[in-house]
């Protein structure tokens, strides 16, 4: 039987930059969960950037077409499977699903951002310019 998420704080609520994809049986039960990439991309960083945000990051870069790239970001990883520069397949587990040490419930934060190389931020701003809707792309873009 499959795991089942659901959206516990989606893109712009709250000045949200993500969407936070939580496990239903709530607290820590999605913990050490796998992430899986959104598309066919290379990694750009797979670090611990420390501090509040969110330790382990992962971040991919997407080729939409030879002119248009775009950017995932998965936050909050337990454990990261793959390294700078790899090139990963949609479908790939990346990671796993974490809570930065207890410091948070275990959940995946996930950006999309038009804007390739932004700064990593603290994901929340009034400003949204360079960032996508993650739910509503893959949406729209699933094939």
């Amino acid at each position: 039987m499959q795991k089942k998420y659901y959206n516990a704080q989606k893109f712009g609520e709250n000045e949200h930059l993500g969407d936070d994809w939580n496990g239903v049986g709530g607290g820590n039960t999605d913990l050490g969960d796998p992430i899986y990439s959104i598309a066919n991309g290379y990694v750009s960083n797979a670090e611990n950037v420390y501090g509040g945000w969110g330790g382990n990051v992962i971040r991919i870069v997407h080729y939409i077409d030879n002119e248009n790239q775009i950017e995932s970001l998965y936050a909050h990883c337990d454990e990261i499977i793959i390294k700078k520069g790899d090139y990963i397949e949609k479908g790939q587990k990346i990671g796993t699903i974490g809570n930065n040490n207890g410091q948070y419930l275990a959940h995946l934060h996930l950006e999309l951002r038009s804007q390739v190389g932004l700064p990593i931020g603290g994901g929340y701003s009034f400003d949204t310019e360079g960032y996508l809707d993650p739910t509503e792309y893959i949406k729209n873009h699933r094939n």
